[in-house]
């Protein structure tokens, strides 16, 4: 659980009369009323060039080495400009950020958003995009017997904007982690040949390929689930990422095949083998790996974070490329919560603010072809915005190994900007 020596502040009368007015006031568009939370404007709609304008908040952008109050101004769904100054009057409707920290949309690249299929799933909009995740990328929830119901039924309905890594196991994650019916147990459902053409009948919405190597959801064919996991990816021209979590052959035998612009995901946890060896140092394969470009990404998720082996790994050199939150129905209680909460982490770990939301924005945004300019506030990206509250007090934030930590700040999420509408926690 996380706990905290201060209580959450009351809504202040202004911030109380935009709760009220909620996504509707923003979504309303060009007919809106001019009596609004911010005061009554008397332009005609047509006179005022912006739809929203989020005013006042300290613009933390990592894309654009920008830390400063400005004002975001957005139209028809873009960034239209950001600028220190912006009269209330331009714009419909406003958001007040003041005292608060404003982020491009978060970019989230593990979570489990298929709900109703296997035991992970969960309904994306309410842990995403209210919680400031605007962009997230489904880890191999489903596979290619599951991904056209994954697509009717959740993609095309959620507001939070999903891509998926389709699960080289064509069940994919349908059995969950349970006993004796791990996915790669039976090498007849790992099909390389079927990943790659559902990959190519839907590649505006699969922008890579996943497969898990535990001992238990594996048995002895993790590297044949590899060898074929690396076939469907190079024959679809795809990124792979792959979860580590203790798996039966020796870790070189994975990462190996890994390349430039691959993934491994739940890479800071404490099974074995993992990045350090016997003696607490890095494994040369790592080493190698990230030296050929391969990315290392967090996916706390409920069994996949150590505090302590996080650490052991900064002191040698080993940061995250990403941070992401592997949430899915089992840690969404905790320790995970949402992606805001595994930020705040890392802050009690030594990294700055600019440097947790840029592995959460344009770092993610990079490692995978998302099909829209996100992660970055810069003008004509897509309108997509955070707002958080950064709090101070004293936080017991605990990580997969049930370890605690206190730390002095935390990230809470106020509002999120997406497709024109504002959401909230």
């Amino acid at each position: 659980m996380r706990s905290s020596s201060t209580s959450v502040r009351g809504l202040t009368r202004r911030e109380l009369l935009v709760n009220l007015s909620g996504a509707a006031l923003f979504a309303a568009g060009p007919g809106l009323s001019s009596a609004t939370a911010s005061g009554d404007w008397h332009a005609a709609p047509d006179e005022r060039p912006f739809d929203l304008l989020v005013q006042g908040g300290r613009v933390i952008d990592p894309s654009q080495g920008l830390d400063a109050v400005r004002d975001v101004a957005i139209r028809e769904g873009k960034i239209s400009r950001i600028e220190a100054a912006i009269p209330l009057a331009q714009a419909r409707g406003v958001l007040r950020a003041e005292g608060k920290i404003v982020t491009p949309g978060l970019i989230d690249l593990h979570t489990h958003v298929f709900p109703g299929v296997g035991p992970f799933g969960i309904e994306p909009d309410l842990y995403c995009v209210r919680r400031g995740a605007t962009t997230v990328l489904d880890a191999g929830t489903s596979g290619a017997f599951s991904f056209p119901a994954f697509r009717k039924l959740v993609i095309e309905r959620a507001e939070t904007r999903i891509r998926a890594l389709l699960h080289v196991v064509s069940i994919g994650l349908v059995a969950g982690n349970t006993d004796n019916m791990g996915e790669l147990l039976d090498l007849r459902y790992c099909d390389p040949r079927l990943a790659v053409k559902v990959a190519r009948e839907n590649r505006d919405l699969i922008v890579g390929f996943k497969i898990r190597f535990s001992n238990f959801l594996t048995g002895a064919n993790d590297v044949a689930g590899m060898v074929r996991a690396r076939a469907a990816a190079d024959e679809a021209g795809l990124p792979l990422m792959i979860h580590i979590g203790g798996p039966t052959s020796p870790l070189r035998e994975l990462l190996s095949r890994m390349k430039k612009g691959d993934l491994v995901t739940h890479a800071f946890n404490s099974r074995v083998p993992g990045l350090l060896d016997e003696g607490g140092k890095l494994r040369s394969e790592v080493l190698e790996a990230r030296e050929r470009g391969v990315l290392f990404d967090v996916g706390h998720g409920g069994g996949s974070f150590s505090f302590d082996l996080m650490e052991k790994s900064l002191a040698q050199g080993l940061r995250p490329d990403t941070i992401s939150s592997d949430l899915h129905a089992f840690n969404i209680e905790g320790p995970v919560f949402d992606l805001a909460t595994t930020l705040s982490k890392f802050l009690l770990l030594g990294f700055s603010l600019s440097e947790v939301i840029e592995r959460a924005t344009i770092n993610a945004a990079r490692a995978f072809n998302f099909g829209a300019e996100i992660g970055t506030l810069k003008p004509g990206a897509e309108a997509d915005v955070a707002v958080f509250d950064l709090r101070e007090g004293d936080f017991t934030f605990t990580d997969a190994d049930k370890k605690t930590r206190t730390g002095r700040q935390m990230l809470a999420p106020f509002a999120t900007v997406r497709g024109g509408k504002v959401f909230r926690p």
